[in-house]
């Protein structure tokens, strides 16, 4: 993880942000009934908090005084019936605001994941997967603790605090300012809280995201620390980590322990006072036993809220940093720009024209130079060069994951920036060297959730290509499970499941992206002879460094940083005694050496 992600992890910002609260309250809307019901629900669970203690007073002053047992006995009863009532109450509103925060984290999450799909590829280059996953993870389910228990609770707080400060108001005046002395201690010390709760969460936060930061780089390289007998150091590193975790999460336990019982200490603090003021009041001042009691009750009830309320400010501060980052992503530009009216030809021809190129990733550093390529439907063209040549930029440029900064792309004679994005993407099938397998059966791999493509026609894909062999062998067949990431498939494997795929959708256009560079000689025999079935029909565009495998295809074109430098075919080029020559000469020495040259399986030189 970048130092600047930890940077963006310890960012609180404001404790409250009113731009960011609005954007948040937006989310409750559609749950307004929801809402309004359970702020009601809340305003009369602090109504029935108030009730508790007049009725003591009541039995007290009323009935216990005058030995009234039937009168005490309905007081009994209707502070058991209230409590009763107040938990259903509580039970129904918890109930409410929990249903309405999973649906908001539903919403929330599939706008998110909607979103990332629609990214340009540019974004996922400087954007780290593991700061992804916890905007879609971690910061949603902070912003859920925020509607279930900020929003609306922190409302039944207030009107708590008022409601006793004001039956307090009404029952004796110098009693409450006697109860009250004691907060400015309260200010105090809930202020000194916040700030260190500030730092503490931000800490955290911080080592959250690096022991996260590890086990994800290291659970992906796991052959590579095996391999290099690096467990022990890799264990005492990751130990280090997550002792750092653990110690600020000790850290901010302190500051809980230490600042519920002082609070504590504070309302104890208060009902002393008014024992000894209003016990006072009751020998020599007229106040009855009953409302020194209810005053004792009433102050206790009235910290419980003021401590809730200081929880609920770092749930608060926790929500507004989790909201930035949250909407920050949100408002990344998705995608490439959509033209006014995209274009969206009936039929694909699969010609394919350069006119020009020039494209850079970083400002100042070209990829491709005044490229200008024509491939005519229905024509096979190898692309060829050393690495960093330019080739693979040519797909994204093509399939438009890119936009170019000088030159245009055309497909039957189309700027790709004209077509609709989804047909373009369509039309232009891709196989790349690193098959990307997704979790679920082979069948929904081929599929990819196209309804429109029957099992009839992936099941003669996959004969098409020699795959529906090995994919029968498997148990369950074309409903065999798929590991993630297609772990237990070879490479071969893959490459014949990616070739059916791409058959199965039925492109115009073909894309072959090193699709045989890491294969064995005799994988490669049926792969080359699936290629030349996924091929035919079709306007084909080769990508290889082995370039024993593309002597049969119409032109070759040879790249050479970021330029067009040499076309022609197989021997056309061989006969120019250039770039292409060159690489083949020293590929030839190479594989003689390894024992798989040319001469020995019996390709043409």
């Amino acid at each position: 993880m970048s130092g600047h992600e930890f940077h963006e992890e310890e960012a609180l910002g404001k404790a409250y942000d009113a731009r960011l609260m609005r954007r948040l309250l937006a989310y409750l809307r559609p749950h307004w009934r929801r809402v309004l019901a359970a702020f009601a629900l809340v305003v009369v669970t602090a109504a029935l908090q108030l009730a508790g203690p007049y009725l003591t007073k009541i039995a007290i002053d009323d009935f216990i005084a005058n030995r009234d047992l039937q009168g005490l006995a309905l007081v009994g009863g209707l502070l058991v019936v209230l409590m009763l009532v107040q938990g259903v109450i509580e039970y129904g509103q918890m109930q409410l605001m929990q249903n309405t925060g999973q649906e908001i984290m539903y919403d929330l999450r599939l706008q998110i994941f909607r979103h990332l799909q629609r990214l340009p590829l540019a974004f996922y280059d400087r954007t780290p997967v593991g700061r992804l996953m916890t905007r879609v993870t971690s910061d949603v389910d902070v912003l859920n603790e925020l509607f279930t228990s900020g929003v609306v609770t922190i409302f039944g707080d207030v009107f708590t605090l008022l409601g006793i400060l004001i039956v307090m108001l009404s029952m004796n005046f110098e009693l409450t300012v006697v109860s009250f002395s004691v907060l400015p201690l309260i200010f105090l010390v809930t202020m000194v809280f916040r700030v260190k709760v500030r730092a503490s969460y931000r800490d955290v936060r911080t080592r959250l995201a690096r022991m996260n930061s590890y086990l994800n780089e290291n659970l992906t390289g796991m052959s590579t620390v095996q391999i290099m007998n690096r467990e022990p150091r890799n264990f005492a590193a990751f130990a280090e980590i997550n002792g750092a975790h653990r110690n600020a999460n000790l850290q901010s336990v302190t500051y809980y322990a230490v600042f519920y019982p002082v609070i504590e200490l504070i309302g104890a603090l208060a009902i002393a006072l008014i024992i000894w003021y209003g016990g006072r009041q009751v020998m020599w001042q007229g106040l009855t036993l009953g409302s020194l009691v209810a005053f004792i009750q009433y102050t206790q009830r009235f910290f419980r809220p003021i401590a809730d309320i200081s929880e609920k400010y770092n749930i608060l501060q926790s929500a507004m940093a989790s909201s930035e980052r949250v909407f920050d992503l949100l408002d990344t530009p998705a995608g490439m720009p959509q033209p006014a009216a995209p274009r969206r030809p009936e039929r694909v021809r699969g010609e394919i024209r350069f006119e020009r190129v020039s494209f850079a990733y970083n400002d100042g550093d070209a990829v491709l130079r005044d490229v200008s390529l024509t491939v005519a439907p229905g024509e096979k063209v190898a692309i060829v060069g050393a690495t960093g040549a330019g080739k693979t930029t040519i797909i994204s440029l093509l399939t438009r994951f890119y936009d170019t900064q000088a030159g245009h792309i055309y497909v039957d004679g189309i700027d790709v920036r004209e077509w609709d994005l989804q047909g373009l993407r369509r039309a232009v099938g891709v196989v790349l060297q690193d098959v990307f397998l997704f979790s679920g059966t082979v069948e929904d791999n081929l599929r990819l959730g196209e309804r429109a493509i029957s099992r009839e026609r992936v099941e003669a894909a996959a004969r098409e290509v020699h795959a529906d062999a090995f994919i029968r062998r498997l148990p369950g067949g074309y409903a065999a499970e798929v590991r993630e990431r297609g772990a237990g498939f070879s490479v071969g494997e893959k490459q014949l499941l990616s070739f059916a795929r791409c058959l199965a959708f039925d492109p115009q256009i073909l894309v072959l992206d090193e699709a045989t560079s890491s294969v064995d000689t005799e994988t490669e025999l049926l792969i080359q002879d699936a290629l030349h079935r996924l091929m035919q029909g079709r306007t084909s565009v080769v990508i290889a460094h082995r370039l024993s495998t593309i002597q049969d295809v119409d032109r070759i074109v040879v790249l050479h940083k970021g330029q067009v430098r040499e076309t022609g075919t197989h021997q056309e080029l061989l006969a120019q005694r250039g770039i292409y020559h060159r690489l083949y000469q020293l590929q030839y020495q190479m594989q003689e050496r390894a024992g798989t040259g040319p001469a020995r399986r019996g390709a043409a030189s």
